[in-house]
């Protein structure tokens, strides 16, 4: 874990999205078991209730699950169920934004997918 937190979004949302990151790339498998709330609450110093909230999100949506007298664990599909919620989360964000403004500069489909091509060989 690397200290993060941006004074600008609630830190509990923060601590949920730094999970979720962590389970998409891989460095919470599912059915691992994940840092306890005092452990976010000591790296982070902040108040144990705000990590349980950002904890206890992500068990309202089934990507965690506590295993009593254990400790939290990541749940299996979780991974699938963030990467889909994550893929419409960019369509929303980046895709539509970018057709919209695309549109009102008189940029064609296929003129965006070249610029979407030159995009990809210049990194």
């Amino acid at each position: 874990m690397t200290s993060w937190i941006d004074d600008s979004r609630p830190i509990f949302m923060q601590i949920a999205e730094r999970i979720e990151n962590d389970i998409i790339d891989g460095g919470l498998p599912e059915e691992t078991q994940v840092p306890s709330t005092n452990q976010f609450a000591s790296f982070y110093q902040i108040n144990p209730a705000t990590a349980a909230k950002g904890v206890n999100l992500l068990v309202d949506q089934g990507i965690l699950y506590k295993k009593r007298g254990i400790g939290m664990f990541v749940a299996s599909g979780a991974r699938a169920i963030l990467v889909e919620q994550r893929k419409r989360q960019f369509f929303e964000q980046y895709v539509v934004a970018m057709v919209r403004e695309a549109k009102k500069l008189g940029i064609t489909t296929d003129q965006l997918a070249e610029m979407i091509r030159e995009g990809e060989r210049s990194e």
